[in-house]
């Protein structure tokens, strides 16, 4: 039985080598991934762990789907926490565009304590999240191949294509 499918595309890529840095204290974690990638000449990669300490951190979430796209800065909110957080968990994905440069799409978990409580929040990876103590981060390069970073019409952004 033929059904439609509920994938926009598919690839499979063999991986090359894992490369994971670690992240001087109080540099800037989006950065900081940025340099490993054009250092290591990844050009093709998913990030698979984060973890350690954070002085800082800006959490960015939609508030609400937009009825047209592009996302505009009034659709999201971006909450900043200044105390210490454990990084929990950072995953995301590394293309080239077409002029070479390297679209980096990450999200992230972090906890802190709050009152007698802790909690963890989540989201998209920006600028402003700044590392504290024994920040590590490991990524899978993929062999060159099918994905790559192209403006997407619908979203009117930057997405990953397979």
């Amino acid at each position: 039985m033929d059904k439609e499918s509920l994938l926009i595309g598919i690839a499979s890529e063999k991986i090359e080598r894992v490369v994971h840095f670690k992240v001087k204290e109080s540099s800037d974690l989006l950065k900081a991934i940025q340099e490993a990638v054009e250092q290591e000449g990844i050009h093709n990669g998913v990030i698979v762990s984060g973890l350690g300490a954070l002085n800082e951190a800006v959490f960015r979430n939609l508030r609400w789907f937009p009825e047209n796209f592009p996302v505009k800065p009034e659709d999201r909110l971006y909450l900043t926490i200044k105390k210490p957080l454990e990084l929990v968990s950072l995953g995301g994905w590394i293309a080239r565009r077409d002029d070479g440069t390297a679209e980096i799409h990450a999200h992230f978990s972090a906890s802190t304590v709050y009152g007698d409580k802790v909690i963890t929040l989540s989201g998209h990876l920006t600028e402003g999240t700044i590392a504290g103590i024994k920040v590590v981060v490991a990524i899978l390069v993929l062999e060159a191949g099918s994905s790559f970073a192209r403006f997407d019409e619908s979203t009117k952004s930057f997405d990953i294509m397979l």
